[in-house]
């Protein structure tokens, strides 16, 4: 059981031992820093979420390959230019990255992984990035200056960098546990691995298949309970690397891995939600929530049917208690439901029973949604199972941010 859980404010990715970072610009994006490079001391252990998608860019089936291996030594991040739909020209470009990384860091190119986020079908600058690496290594130190600066330089059509650092004990624990993680999103973000990229660390000792259990049962909790607009990129992953050199140690399941697990996804939430709530052209960060339905996947679907829907999210933009259209979502989720035991709450606001219409204050439950956070609650009277996600609103900004975003 966790016992100790202290959050360290604008820390990130170097903030369990053995990590360092740094960024540099290379004149991806616009401006500031597009490029990062994050590197454990030793060999770190090393485990991933991948997307689903079927059109996947080189650094995703890359990355994926190397994360089977079970360990690594360094990420590399580019934000400004996805490198996906290049063709053999992206993939072989993706394995220069790689290599270029390993000569400098005079590491194997099969302990490089590598992620890039931006805009799809555009040719990387190689020339740009082959000096970049030379120069970001060069810059590598373990400072809470140089995680924000790296969150920061992962940022597409993000407002704002998402990073997060805790140090966490248990009983179950021969010592505490730190973790450190970063991540970037704010459109094409949907559940289906990874909706968005994320990159976390922790001086944890723990073999590659606990590790990887750990990173799949912490995003499923987390990262893939969150969606925007219903896309799941061509480049989403989630990458976690265990440098070992704190006091714990986890070999096995049971409780310590158990405990594990909880620190791991309880800081997952914490930065799936940072997704949700920086989603683009957002106004309010939502949570749904689906109560007693009849299985666990009925409970999935039905969250992530009404989180999902266009005309949903666009009453929640207009701060409208339109509780149809929320009934609407569940119904068209195929999940098994009976439309006359559904109840419907907005924050407390009661605004439908047994499936239908009922005397509550409008002008209260208005109210209520004009708060930057609200909670949607379906309690479907059907069974024990539940499930929550995170959405955000549709706005007008929405539009424009993404009819804009090539242009």
């Amino acid at each position: 059981m966790i016992k100790v859980w202290k959050e360290e404010n604008e820390a990130g990715i170097t903030f369990p031992e053995g990590f360092v970072i740094a960024s540099v610009r290379c004149g991806l994006k616009t401006a500031g820093d597009d490029l990062t490079l994050f590197v454990s001391d030793s060999a770190a252990v090393a485990a991933g979420v991948f997307t689903t998608n079927r059109v996947q860019a080189p650094c995703v089936k890359y990355s994926n390959r190397v994360v089977k291996g079970g360990m690594a030594r360094a990420v590399l991040i580019n934000a400004g230019n996805a490198n996906a739909c290049n063709g053999d020209q992206g993939e072989a470009d993706n394995r220069n990255l790689a290599e270029w990384v390993s000569r400098r860091l005079h590491v194997p190119p099969d302990s490089v992984l590598i992620a890039s986020t931006g805009i799809i079908g555009h040719l990387l600058p190689m020339d740009r990035l082959q000096e970049g690496i030379i120069n970001v290594v060069d810059r590598l130190e373990r400072d809470s200056n140089s995680d924000m600066a790296s969150a920061r330089a992962i940022m597409t059509t993000d407002t704002y960098p998402k990073l997060r650092a805790v140090e966490v004990d248990s009983d179950n624990w021969v010592g505490p546990i730190r973790f450190g993680g970063m991540c970037k999103g704010s459109g094409m973000i949907a559940p289906n691995m990874a909706t968005m990229l994320a990159f976390i660390t922790t001086d944890a000792r723990l073999p590659a298949p606990l590790l990887q259990e750990a990173i799949s049962r912490a995003a499923n909790a987390s990262f893939n309970r969150v969606t925007v607009d219903g896309d799941t990129s061509t480049n989403d992953m989630c990458l976690l690397l265990a440098s070992g050199m704190g006091h714990a140690e986890i070999t096995r399941q049971g409780s310590a891995f158990e405990d594990f697990v909880e620190a791991l996804t309880r800081l997952c939430v914490s930065l799936a939600k940072e997704i949700a709530r920086d989603g683009e052209g957002a106004t309010k960060l939502v949570e749904i929530r689906v109560l007693n339905a009849a299985t666990k996947l009925a409970a999935h679907q039905i969250a992530k049917s009404v989180a999902e829907s266009p005309l949903v999210k666009t009453a929640l933009f207009g701060n409208d208690p339109n509780w149809g259209r929320v009934l609407m979502a569940a119904g068209k989720s195929g999940a098994p439901l009976d439309p006359n035991r559904i109840s419907v709450s907005i924050g407390d606001h009661l605004v439908c029973e047994n499936g239908g219409s009922i005397s509550f204050n409008r002008d209260a439950a208005h109210d209520y949604l004009t708060q930057n956070e609200v909670v949607i609650t379906l309690d479907m009277n059907m069974g024990e199972d539940s499930a929550t996600f995170w959405t955000c609103d549709y706005s007008y900004d929405y539009i424009k941010i993404n009819a804009e975003y090539h242009t």
